[in-house]
């Protein structure tokens, strides 16, 4: 049966709704509750504040102010406003993908694809749901992508900076987003060339992500024109929009806001459970404090994995943002099951570009992924709810969950064809090419 566009956004409308009721119901009548525990902490941190008192009075509330405000009508229109609000984002989510796609001349049908990918993905229409607030983090990165892509420089840089004070993790995109503002693509005063799918189709053999073409004449390129008036008006603006609302914050709350809402998020060693590698040995020495090579060590690989991703795909935008989005959280030194929407959200604008067999390679990734997660949730269980002494099996499962993302990483960087988002402009090139030579 033939879906559509408004078809397919009622049916995402409605069954949020439905969840939504239902959550307020589970919550009443069951000893499980469905609402994430995080959203009750994000909701006693907007109440504190609608009482003119500062979120951090609220333990573990450890996020931008701006949070809180967007939940105050939480206090006095219903506490689900927060679930409202953070569904609506989810829906948003799916209409920029489709946005993103038909820029990108994707037909129409695999762009409802790709949007369905996101919108009935269980892992993704629960956690709005939930109360968590991912969602929004989710649409920004989109909407910041259809900014560059249409060329709007200055939107771009006013919401990452917004985005990077809201929830610290995007602040690992900045160099892809700067490198892609490359002088030949982004001109002042005209709109962006953009490559078409189409395109992409026609020339696939030219665009395998294990050929680099022109990679060294672009790299020679970027360092050559690295300062360029769109790249340092988009830092500037950037920076100028995240200090802005950090000043204005410490401002309000002093230290309390600067330890809570961001050194914390960069200094984090959690010591209970979780899918991370490094989560044994912060259990095991949580009580001291950690040497600056035990911070190196954890820091380097992900440091190195991220440079060599950027350096080689900063150009294929979306794709780059992905695949940088997935290495950070696999070899984070926290890492929880709400991290994984992070990717998800990009996930669907790689969908036309990939050559994989989703009968065989797609369902093998999948149950490699979902079946090496289940695998930690048993020991997890075991751990939290039967009392055992199960820390190195967990670990163990940890490895394992780390080796699964990292082939499933590899699978989609095999068979994606490679695309920059930019057709660089002829007159730029040949310009650029002369100055180099």
């Amino acid at each position: 049966m033939r879906c559509d566009f408004n078809s397919l956004v009622i049916f995402s409308v409605v069954l949020r709704i439905v969840l939504i009721i239902y959550g307020e119901w589970q919550d009443t009548h069951m000893e499980v509750r469905y609402t994430d525990v995080d959203y009750l902490v994000f909701s006693d941190a907007s109440s504190l504040m609608a009482s003119g008192l500062s979120p951090y009075k609220r333990s573990t509330y450890r996020y931008s102010p701006l949070l809180a405000f967007l939940l105050l009508p939480n206090s006095f229109i219903h506490r689900s406003w927060g679930k409202l609000l953070f569904s609506a984002s989810d829906i948003l989510v799916g209409l920029f993908i489709r946005n993103i796609l038909k820029l990108r001349g994707v037909p129409e049908n695999l762009c409802l694809i790709s949007m369905g990918a996101w919108l009935f993905n269980p892992f993704t229409f629960t956690i709005g749901t939930r109360g968590n607030c991912e969602p929004i983090v989710c649409a920004i990165v989109l909407w910041i992508i259809i900014c560059i892509m249409n060329g709007k420089v200055l939107q771009a840089a006013f919401w990452y900076g917004l985005v990077v004070h809201f929830r610290i993790y995007p602040i690992i995109y900045a160099l892809p987003l700067v490198l892609v503002l490359n002088p030949r693509n982004i001109q002042a005063g005209s709109k962006p060339f953009l490559q078409t799918w189409g395109a992409t189709q026609q020339k696939s053999s030219q665009g395998s992500n294990c050929k680099g073409g022109s990679f060294l004449f672009d790299s020679l390129l970027r360092l050559r024109n690295l300062l360029t008036r769109e790249r340092i008006l988009f830092g500037l603006l950037s920076a100028l929009v995240f200090f802005f609302w950090t000043w204005l914050f410490f401002y309000l709350y002093q230290w309390e806001f600067l330890n809570e809402a961001l050194l914390y998020h960069l200094t984090r060693t959690d010591p209970r459970h979780n899918f991370s590698i490094y989560f044994y040995h912060i259990y095991l020495h949580h009580e001291r404090e950690f040497s600056i090579l035990e911070k190196l060590v954890s820091f380097l690989p992900q440091l190195t994995v991220q440079l060599v991703l950027i350096f080689r795909y900063a150009q294929d935008l979306p794709f780059c943002l992905f695949v940088q989005t997935v290495a950070f959280v696999a070899f984070n030194k926290v890492v929880t099951a709400q991290y994984f929407v992070w990717f998800f959200c990009l996930l669907p604008l790689l969908l036309p570009w990939s050559n994989m067999n989703l009968r065989w390679e797609g369902l093998s990734c999948i149950l490699i992924w979902m079946g090496t997660q289940l695998h930690w949730l048993m020991w997890g269980y075991m751990l939290e709810f039967k009392g055992k002494n199960v820390f190195v099996q967990l670990w163990v499962a940890g490895l394992l969950f780390l080796a699964a993302n990292t082939w499933v990483l590899i699978k989609i960087m095999c068979r994606h064809k490679f695309s920059p988002i930019f057709i660089a402009s002829q007159k730029t090139s040949v310009k650029s090419a002369r100055k180099l030579q």
